[in-house]
């Protein structure tokens, strides 16, 4: 019988009685496991319960785990981890969301798996901090990503170290994770993580001469989105997205909706959409592309949309044709952005519309487009010579 009570004696002679359970369980595979515990309820019908309850954990390959749920189990990182994930897919982006997955695999997990969450103190973090700055930088192995060479170039890998930045970001979602196990009632206090201070990273763009030699180097069947992601801004992912129905040429019109990342469809960062002004120059080019091949602006044959790397390759065969070369590697989509946004500053449009345009969620970051190129800013000190008067001109 699987339920049974034992009695026996304690060494002052007192008589102990308690339902024990006796369970045999044979895998798929051929092994037996056998399990006897005493009934956390001592009477027949709570062991007969909880008999049950055990035959039904091994059948489901989640004995043992039970402990998780117990009073004053404090749960290990990866043992949290799960609901942390589930939350995310909750409440983030896919993108978001594969980024937290590759910073708990590679991160994360391999230095507190098995620590209890409440054990991860400002020291040890500190430790974990040390050890992060001697990593080795790594080439992300995610679906659909561009080359090896194009990410050496753009991050920096290739014999070099993780960069401050991207230690900080495995450093916010460890503080996230924390956070999340405190509003959930796993961890009573949150350690402070601080992040390590990094300068404001250098992004590059394109000078207007620069600009209209990429478009005329690029292949026919590219120029189009290339000269569209220097005209309007779009972040990759929304112009991959596009579709004829976000376009009124008419009007000079373009309704952002949608983002592509991996394969994936979403909202568009900050999970709103936008409008977006047409020049003529890219409603022109808009309707030399039109084609019947499918929904999409951007495609491949079949109508699929474009994947990162396809991009990626034709960005930079446009970009060695240009002749256009930068010291710190290869130019990037997101430098176009960068090149939208600057070129608008440098026509002296207002922060505020350029914000609008660019779909950023606060003024504070279009000020990092807000710069000028050396050129301008020697063009608009000579003019405060070219606007003085005559009469207050220095002797020379």
């Amino acid at each position: 019988m699987s339920v049974r009570q034992r009695k026996w004696k304690t060494k002052e002679g007192k008589v102990q009685e308690a339902w024990w359970v006796d369970v045999k369980y044979q895998h798929p595979g051929g092994k037996v496991e056998r399990v006897r515990k005493a009934s956390p309820i001592n009477t027949r019908r709570g062991a007969e319960e909880y008999e049950r309850q055990v035959r039904h954990a091994l059948l489901t390959g989640t004995f043992g785990k039970e402990k998780q749920n117990e009073p004053g189990h404090i749960l290990t990182l990866g043992e949290f981890v799960p609901r942390f994930i589930t939350y995310s897919e909750n409440n983030n982006k896919h993108s978001s969301v594969v980024t937290k997955r590759q910073i708990l695999d590679d991160h994360l997990l391999p230095a507190f798996a098995n620590t209890p969450l409440d054990a991860i103190g400002p020291a040890e973090i500190e430790d974990f901090k040390a050890a992060m700055r001697k990593k080795p930088a790594g080439i992300p192995g995610r679906k659909d990503a561009p080359s090896k060479d194009a990410l050496r170039k753009r991050k920096g890998a290739g014999g070099k170290l993780l960069s401050l930045k991207s230690v900080n970001n495995v450093l916010t979602v460890l503080h996230k994770l924390l956070a999340l196990a405190q509003e959930q009632g796993v961890l009573q206090h949150v350690p402070r993580v601080k992040l390590f201070k990094t300068a404001k990273p250098a992004f590059d763009f394109l000078s207007f001469e620069e600009a209209e030699r990429l478009i005329d180097a690029a292949e026919p069947g590219w120029r189009t989105l290339i000269l569209l992601a220097l005209k309007t801004g779009l972040r990759h992912g929304e112009l991959i997205g596009l579709q004829w129905g976000d376009l009124d040429l008419p009007r000079g019109k373009l309704q952002v909706r949608r983002s592509i990342w991996q394969g994936v469809t979403g909202l568009p960062k900050g999970g709103r959409g936008r409008t977006v002004d047409l020049p003529v120059s890219a409603v022109d080019a808009l309707k030399g592309h039109r084609h019947l091949r499918g929904a999409y602006v951007f495609c491949q044959p079949d109508g699929q949309p474009l994947t990162a790397s396809m991009t990626e390759h034709r960005l930079s065969r446009a970009v060695s044709r240009a002749g256009i070369t930068r010291e710190q590697g290869a130019i990037t989509w997101h430098d176009l952005r960068h090149t939208y946004g600057s070129h608008l500053a440098m026509r002296g449009v207002p922060l505020k519309v350029i914000q609008e345009l660019m779909g950023h969620a606060t003024v504070d970051m279009t000020m990092r487009y807000a710069h000028l190129s050396p050129e301008a800013r020697e063009s608009a000190v000579q003019a405060l010579d070219r606007s003085m008067p005559q009469a207050h001109a220095v002797p020379g």
